[in-house]
């Protein structure tokens, strides 16, 4: 007779294990999660329902709505978790905005040697991401006459728009300028030499 008994006194915390999962809450229906910005500026989301309202404005915090008539609420995750659970939106995240700058010659396109190696990752790059679209935009130190240098820096900026085409970038996706001697990397009095001015950058996005 004391067999029965035994089972019951097991039967009853499994009971209560069962009870105990039925009266969970269900999970939340809706996450918002704040990304850190690619160039680290702060930003800052305010999730609302009809019960309340939270403002996230730290990487990684987490609103949830467990109800519409209750205010969310607010933990912090971790970018581990956060790829981890949505491994196929981080799949289709563009790259990231990448720069280049290439110097020049005085008074001519002919590119500085110094900016060979910076010319080939922008090359590889470039051709590494088909999709992407390339904004260059030239430049020249103070040196000569205004209209002459506006002339030059577009003149260096197409030498580097024909180069990518040469080597199969399509040229809808490249858009070139010139800019003269307006913007200068290093301000600089009436014509001066300044080689870190002659320059044409690049932004490939």
């Amino acid at each position: 007779m004391r067999r029965p008994f035994t089972l019951l006194r097991w039967a009853v915390p499994a009971v209560a294990l069962l009870l105990a999962a039925c009266a969970a809450p269900p999970p939340p229906s809706t996450r918002v999660v704040l990304l850190p910005q690619d160039d680290g500026t702060p930003s800052a989301v305010v999730v609302k329902t009809a019960g309340g309202q939270q403002r996230l404005d730290k990487p990684y915090e987490r609103a949830s709505v467990v109800a519409t008539n209750q205010p969310p609420v607010v933990d912090t995750t971790d970018a581990a978790t956060v790829q981890a659970r949505n491994p196929s939106l981080f799949s289709m995240r563009p790259a990231r905005p990448q720069r280049y700058v290439l110097f020049f010659d005085t008074g001519g396109t002919r590119l500085a040697a110094q900016s060979q190696r910076a010319l080939d990752a922008l090359l590889g790059d470039a051709l590494a991401r088909p999709g992407a679209d390339l904004v260059i935009t030239g430049y020249t130190d103070t040196r000569g006459a205004a209209a002459a240098n506006d002339a030059l820096s577009l003149a260096r900026a197409q030498m580097v728009r024909q180069m990518l085409i040469q080597r199969g970038f399509a040229q809808e996706r490249i858009e070139a300028a010139g800019r003269g001697e307006r913007e200068l990397a290093v301000p600089t009095a009436d014509e001066v030499d300044e080689p870190r001015n002659r320059r044409v950058v690049v932004d490939l996005r």
